[in-house]
């Protein structure tokens, strides 16, 4: 793709955020879109998003299960910024139809007290690198009609992502084993899913020494402060107005989000 159809491309997702009208697959319009030409869509929607008063408040990586790897056929995960009107307080409402078509997960949250710079990081480097973990909930949204998408085109929608809710029991990474604990999903009390950190790539904790190591090759840094979703615990759910969802998690406590 030329700089003027990446350009058009990016135009359509943020028009997409605007009127909450979802587009077409980008992989059926661009037929010759690739990997580089994703993540330059991504990267020009932000700067127009950032260049309008917006910052950047930390990643999210998706597709870290082995599951929606093979959905896709793909091998690695893939990731996209958090902005700061992304974060909303639990308990307190959240307008649905400020989304097109919301779904949400569990997942831990690293929040970062030193910056991460790849390539090259490590696993330990990246332990030493966080403060504290968190509870979350991740709101995913597609602006691709019906979540008909491909590698190419959640990545060019900034990896799907729509909005956080954090909980506000900070816990020591010492204090829980993020790799066998699990977490357990409720939507208006039901129990709608179940997952371990394990199904992150076999530890969040690799999910954060990949995405470090992926974006500095960017030329990207993971800031000190920042928060970092490292990927879901178990599978998306539907969202729908009046829902209450709440997460809870072994050595983390849990996290509720209401929607209205």
């Amino acid at each position: 793709m030329d700089s003027l159809t990446r350009s058009k491309a990016a135009q359509s997702l943020l028009n997409a955020y605007g009127t909450r009208r979802p587009i077409a697959p980008l992989t059926s319009t661009y037929k010759d879109i690739n990997l580089e030409d994703a993540y330059a869509i991504q990267l020009l929607q932000l700067h127009e998003l950032t260049s309008n008063g917006r910052t950047v408040k930390g990643h999210k990586v998706g597709l870290t299960s082995g599951a929606m790897q093979r959905l896709l056929g793909v091998t690695e995960p893939d990731y996209g910024h958090l902005l700061d009107d992304f974060f909303h307080l639990e308990h307190m409402p959240i307008p649905t139809d400020r989304f097109i078509q919301a779904r949400i997960e569990p997942e831990v949250a690293f929040v970062l007290k030193k910056p991460l710079q790849g390539p090259g990081v490590t696993v330990h480097e990246a332990i030493a690198a966080i403060d504290f973990v968190l509870p979350a909930l991740e709101i995913v949204d597609s602006r691709i009609k019906d979540w008909k998408i491909g590698l190419y085109d959640t990545i060019a929608d900034n990896a799907s992502s729509a909005a956080v809710v954090l909980g506000s029991t900070p816990t020591a990474l010492a204090d829980v084993d993020l790799r066998l604990g699990g977490a357990v999903l409720h939507r208006n009390g039901q129990v709608v899913g179940t997952g371990a950190g394990g199904a992150v790539l076999g530890s969040p904790i690799n999910s954060l020494v990949w995405l470090a190591n992926t974006v500095g090759a960017r030329g990207i840094v993971l800031e000190a402060g920042h928060v970092v979703l490292p990927g879901a615990l178990c599978a998306m759910v539907p969202v729908a107005p009046g829902d209450t969802f709440t997460a809870t998690f072994s050595g983390l406590g849990s996290v509720t989000a209401r929607f209205v």
